[in-house]
């Protein structure tokens, strides 16, 4: 989608060029100067095997004299087009009004190219009511086609021109809804970690007085960071794991020397642009299983440059994919289904995110993004 809105937007921007005076003048003179072109080579052509030959100067000036009237006619047949738009409540008394129109401008504009050509051609006295009348009467049918021409290619570019302006908006609103649910997605997992922590501080207060302090200021330390960033869809690796960091200090304190954890990133990634709060939930489902399953859990994070993409692996020495999906199964993988479906709608088809088993025990979870460095545009 973000290719459509670009090049929608280009669009706009060539009809904001089009608004302006000066270039709507230059594109009506330059247009019907190539058609005097045209019609001077044809003219010429005509009279080549004559014996009364004419120069291609003079059948230049000559029709360029009627075309240069309907370059200074054509802006007021384009106001008129605009003025009254044959539409489908309003074509009944607009059609027959531009019919009236036409006749009327289109006859104005025969006098006075006759009278101009009479002049040019120094034959002052042929001009009268009668020849006057005759040229009106045999070029009526032509300048009026052309008039109706213009008419229409009026009407087509404000019909094209509504039609991609509303296309826009229509992008435009999409756009919008989809960073409504985005941000409907980020903020379910505030109050999904949030339990879960007062949850653990809650379990401490019985038993360790000094560590439940310290996990309550490690969880103000973690929730400062987040809300410097909760504006943002996506924040750098570097910003994600200090995310990270903070949160495992907290479990770390949870569960002391049952949790060991590992993180290792590729300084060349840092600066890399992730979902905010995209780890978290990862973590906390490798480690729930890791603990759960073992005397000793292990969780390493790992992230480095792969093919082009970021990847991004979280390992654990759980039970492995087997029970994982039955948990997700059970509707109770709430991270894990908010991950799926930021990743889905962030990155589309351009990212990756598959759970496998270790070779010897565990689960790894891959995710691979897009590797880049400013804010992604929606898809």
């Amino acid at each position: 989608m973000d290719e459509v809105t670009n090049n929608l937007e280009e669009q706009s921007r060539a009809e904001l060029l089009l608004q302006r005076r000066s270039v709507r003048l230059g594109l009506i003179w330059g247009i019907w100067g190539l058609a005097a072109l045209f019609f001077a080579t044809q003219v010429y052509m005509m009279y080549l095997k004559e014996e009364k030959r004419i120069s291609f100067f003079r059948g230049f000036l000559l029709q360029a004299l009627s075309c240069a009237i309907w370059a200074l006619a054509t802006p007021l047949v384009l106001w008129l087009a605009r003025r009254y738009r044959i539409e489908r409540n309003s074509w009944r008394h607009t059609l027959p009004l531009h019919f009236a129109i036409g006749i009327a401008l289109v006859s104005l504009m025969l006098v006075v190219d006759f009278v101009l050509y009479m002049l040019c051609l120094g034959r002052i006295a042929s001009i009268t009511p009668v020849s006057i009348f005759h040229n009106v009467y045999y070029n009526l049918d032509r300048w009026l086609m052309t008039y109706w021409v213009i008419v229409l290619i009026s009407h087509a570019f404000n019909y094209y021109n509504s039609f991609r302006k509303g296309e826009l908006k229509a992008a435009q609103l999409r756009t919008q809804l989809a960073q409504a649910q985005l941000e409907a997605l980020k903020m379910q997992l505030h109050p999904h970690f949030l339990f879960n922590t007062l949850h653990s501080i809650s379990a401490l207060l019985n038993k360790d007085v000094e560590a439940a302090r310290s996990m309550i200021a490690r969880l103000g330390d973690f929730l400062r960071l987040t809300l410097e960033n909760g504006g943002s869809q996506e924040v750098t690796l570097q910003q994600e794991i200090e995310f990270l960091n903070g949160y495992l200090d907290i479990e770390r304190i949870r569960f002391q020397d049952r949790l060991t954890t590992l993180v290792e990133v590729d300084p060349t990634v840092l600066d890399v642009r992730v979902p905010n709060l995209i780890l978290q939930p990862l973590v906390e489902n490798a480690m729930r299983h890791a603990i759960a399953n073992s005397d000793r859990g292990r969780i390493e994070v790992l992230a480095g440059p792969s093919n082009g993409m970021l990847r991004i692996q979280v390992k654990d020495n759980g039970p492995g994919l087997q029970v994982v999906r039955s948990y997700i199964n059970r509707s109770k993988g709430v991270g894990l289904a908010n991950t799926k479906a930021r990743l889905a709608r962030l990155y589309g088809p351009s990212h990756r995110l598959e759970f496998e088993n270790e070779p010897n025990g565990g689960l790894v979870v891959t995710m691979e993004i897009p590797r880049h460095t400013t804010q992604f545009p929606l898809s």
